[in-house]
């Protein structure tokens, strides 16, 4: 049974995640999505908010669970049995960024393959971080987000 898993930050979850998540999902037995809850990096929302922002997103999908994991992707893929990683990529810089990732993860872990899935057109342009920036800004980025994450950043900015 193929496993695989979809790691990243999801600060916070967008549209163009989900469209990676929902065609991943068709093509697996099993996905993990795994928001990182490194202590290294600076979040705008919790590991347990992006946890339920991401469960509320992914509800309607039978084969896919929400996991947050800290340490090395691969050894959290290794103890839970996935056989691949999935990553987006929305353009060649991402590309290049993902290449060196995928080295370093074959090397470490040579057993677990990577899969790459183009964006969608649509959201191209997408990312959590310019999300993040415009949304902190007053845009409203519903056309962006799930709704639920639209009020959460909107709930979020308020304070």
């Amino acid at each position: 049974m193929p496993v695989a898993m979809y790691p990243g930050r999801f600060d916070p979850v967008t549209n163009g995640h989900l469209d990676i998540i929902t065609r991943a999902a068709a093509l697996f037995d099993r996905l993990i999505v795994a928001p990182n809850d490194s202590t290294s990096a600076s979040f705008l929302f919790s590991t347990a908010e992006r946890v339920a922002l991401l469960e509320q997103a992914v509800s309607s999908l039978k084969n896919v669970e929400v996991r947050p994991y800290k340490g090395l992707t691969v050894n959290f893929a290794r103890q839970h049995g996935v056989n691949v990683l999935v990553r987006g990529i929305r353009a060649v810089t991402d590309f290049y960024a993902e290449f060196d990732m995928a080295l370093m993860n074959k090397k470490m872990a040579p057993e677990i393959e990577s899969m790459y899935l183009m964006t969608n057109v649509d959201h191209l342009f997408t990312s959590a971080s310019r999300i993040r920036e415009v949304s902190a800004l007053g845009y409203n980025v519903q056309e962006f987000v799930p709704a639920h994450v639209a009020a959460a950043l909107r709930s979020k900015h308020a304070r």
